[in-house]
């Protein structure tokens, strides 16, 4: 008898010690599940508003970059007007304060793109542009660029191949002053090269003429004009990506504090 009850008893302690470890698996499998299920929502959300921040960011850039573009083209249009140095239909001039309706979006719509890809052009070739990243140098940079517009039209010489190498000249020395980096001279020499095809072709086609053309349809000195532009408008775009970079920065730290204080809350979960 004695034996039968030992028996007894030690196969309804194994039969407890068994419920017990099968319901303490079961409890961990439950916060193991619990705790992925919260690390992926992180995850997840995280993921989300960054993507979120980042299209924010850069459809911010090219507004302040389409809004530069065009506010200095209609500037410089109509200090080319005023001088005679460009000659538009009668019907295009009684319109937008004596411009055609058609340059700032387009020039605003190139320089959105010319600065967007300085950056790009930056981060893919390793070289990150850290001359003079100030906005101060960046003012400088658009004053000494309307300086060479407004010479293209005020100095008088007595060709046009004086005016341009002079012209040249300067807009070599503010890549120099103000870039002096390969992505920008050859991202500078690309927009001046596609730049003055599109305005050949607008002139061929009789939209607006220049007057005493030299180069084809066009002023010689027009390509030392976008490149100038596509330097100045890479300075505005890089000085915007950084803005964007810090506040990058302090997005990833407020992340960091959230996930920090999650996996607390999953470890006093798995805990309790």
């Amino acid at each position: 008898m004695s034996s039968l009850e030992g028996r007894c008893w030690s196969c309804s302690c194994a039969s407890k010690v068994e419920t017990k470890h099968s319901s303490g698996a079961t409890w961990l499998a439950s916060k193991a599940e619990e705790m992925m299920s919260i690390l992926i929502s992180v995850l997840r959300n995280a993921y989300g508003s960054l993507h979120s921040v980042r299209a924010a960011n850069l459809i911010r850039r090219g507004l302040v970059l389409f809004t530069v573009g065009a506010s200095l083209a209609l500037v410089l249009n109509l200090l080319q007007i005023q001088r005679n140095v460009t000659l538009f239909p009668e019907e295009v001039m009684t319109t937008l304060f004596t411009s055609a309706w058609w340059i700032p979006p387009c020039c605003g719509t190139g320089a959105a793109v010319v600065g967007l890809l300085y950056p790009c052009l930056d981060s893919h070739l390793g070289e990150p542009h850290k001359f003079k990243r100030e906005w101060a140098s960046v003012m400088r940079c658009i004053a000494v660029f309307v300086g060479i517009n407004h010479a293209s039209v005020k100095l008088d010489f007595d060709n046009n191949v004086q005016l341009s190498l002079t012209l040249a000249a300067l807009s070599l020395g503010l890549w120099w002053t103000f870039d002096r980096s390969r992505s920008g001279f050859g991202l500078g020499i690309t927009t001046a090269f596609l730049a003055t095809v599109f305005t050949q072709l607008l002139v061929y086609n009789g939209v607006y003429q220049y007057t005493s053309p030299d180069f084809l349809y066009v002023r010689s000195w027009l390509p030392c004009i976008f490149f100038s532009g596509g330097v100045t408008v890479g300075n505005i775009g890089r000085q915007l990506a950084m803005v964007k970079s810090a506040n990058m920065l302090n997005w990833a730290s407020i992340t960091q504090r959230k996930n920090y204080i999650t996996a607390v809350f999953i470890q006093s979960l798995v805990t309790r």
